[in-house]
């Protein structure tokens, strides 16, 4: 029998080529994206305002009613961005306007009337996520007599 000298050495280093000759690598792209996002959130679903006699001035034609029991949440990744507010009445009997009271973020536009054009409400909000009061006033005139208006308010994040 014929030994053959180093023949574990050789069968080592040919199992090492092999293998590193058969070693393949492949790769990829993993791409994260971030879609724009935006929530609103009101955090009650019914307002009444309700005139009645109690309070109303003798004399007076303008009677008004006040709530801030409702408060509006919203965030936003997104800059550039402001809040709007409309009503779905085009033609209300009454009036109705609606404040943004102690926003966390932004700027209050102020009192808005109430129509079925959007206005400013909170202006600069950024990217953020905040909180701000409500503040309705309903107005009616005396000589308007009774009724009611009912309004559908809209909320919207939309572009400064």
């Amino acid at each position: 029998m014929m030994r053959i000298p180093y023949l574990p050495t050789l069968l080592a280093v040919a199992a090492v080529a092999y293998s590193t000759a058969g070693a393949q690598s492949h790769n990829h792209t993993v791409r994260v994206s971030v879609a724009v996002i935006t929530a609103l959130k009101v955090s009650s679903g019914t307002v009444n305002l309700t005139i009645t006699g109690a309070g109303v001035i003798a004399g007076q034609d303008l009677m008004t009613v006040v709530d801030q029991s409702t408060s509006l949440l919203w965030g936003t990744n997104s800059s550039g961005k402001k809040v709007t507010v409309q009503s779905n009445l085009a033609s209300p009997k009454y009036t109705l306007k609606v404040e943004a009271l102690g926003p966390t973020q932004g700027t209050a536009a102020g009192q808005v009337v109430l129509s079925s054009v959007a206005r400013d409400f909170l202006l600069n909000i950024g990217r953020s996520s905040g909180t701000c009061s409500i503040r309705y006033v309903g107005e009616a005139l005396a000589s308007q007599g009774a009724g009611s208006d009912a309004h559908t308010i809209t909320f919207t994040i939309a572009n400064q």
